[in-house]
């Protein structure tokens, strides 16, 4: 009796730990889901900010506007391809390596030009305007070429299994018509000679066929055939056997 309770107990016991590792799981999902959904839409309200403060404001406050955005843009579209592409081809995960590096620069102008967006010295800001520029133009540019090289790469993949997919479907095709090409075709008929200007009719050729077994062959000399006899010749006389 007590090894029966012991043995409801403990899986009265595993079930309280499944039940509470399920629950934290599953509220560490919906937490990170909600974070993402948040992130999102942080993103993409700052997004809509700044494409309105590029357009509205002039000056050096409406340019790093601009700078800001076009760099969020370039460093958000390189890490979107680059995570979708390493699922398929391991090879990116280096290329991702040296994205995680570019990023960590590109989050540090990010922060600095967001701080300058509420800088009130015009004047300042205007000098240090062609630094930012290129610095933000040499990520952007170093980001691009990473991206496009990953997606230059899964298209050539992408060409040349298409190309090899070709092939495998032209023979299987070719094998598919094989009833066109009969080994053991019937000969033709053979063409109609002109027709005979004496006779006005066509004749075809003969072809050659064997003689019938019944059919004697044709001798060379005609042998000789009875002779006739006539009522003066005498009979002639039976030997004699004695």
């Amino acid at each position: 009796m007590e090894a029966v309770i012991a043995v409801f107990a403990l899986l009265f016991l595993l079930f309280v730990v499944l039940g509470g590792y399920a629950a934290v799981k599953a509220i560490g999902a919906a937490k990170r889901g909600v974070d993402r959904t948040v992130a999102q839409a942080r993103r993409t309200v700052e997004d809509h900010t700044l494409r309105a403060k590029s357009f509205a404001q002039p000056g050096p406050q409406g340019q790093v506007a601009q700078l800001r955005l076009a760099l969020r843009t370039s460093m958000r579209a390189t890490q979107d391809a680059l995570h979708a592409g390493v699922t398929e081809d391991e090879s990116l995960k280096e290329s991702l390596g040296l994205f995680e590096r570019l990023s960590a620069h590109g989050r540090e102008l990010d922060g600095e030009l967001r701080r300058l967006e509420s800088e009130p010295d015009r004047g300042t800001l205007a000098e240090r305007l062609p630094a930012l520029r290129e610095r933000t133009e040499r990520i952007t540019k170093s980001a691009d070429s990473l991206r496009w090289a990953a997606r230059d790469r899964a298209g050539r993949f992408a060409e040349d299994d298409l190309d090899a997919l070709s092939a495998q479907i032209d023979v299987e095709a070719g094998a598919l018509r094989h009833w066109t090409k009969s080994e053991h075709a019937p000969p033709p008929w053979p063409d109609a000679p002109p027709a005979d200007a004496t006779t006005g009719r066509q004749t075809w050729p003969e072809t050659p066929r064997s003689r019938p077994a019944e059919e004697p062959a044709p001798s060379a000399i005609t042998p000789p055939g009875r002779r006739p006899t006539y009522p003066w010749q005498k009979k002639p006389r039976p030997e004699s056997t004695t």
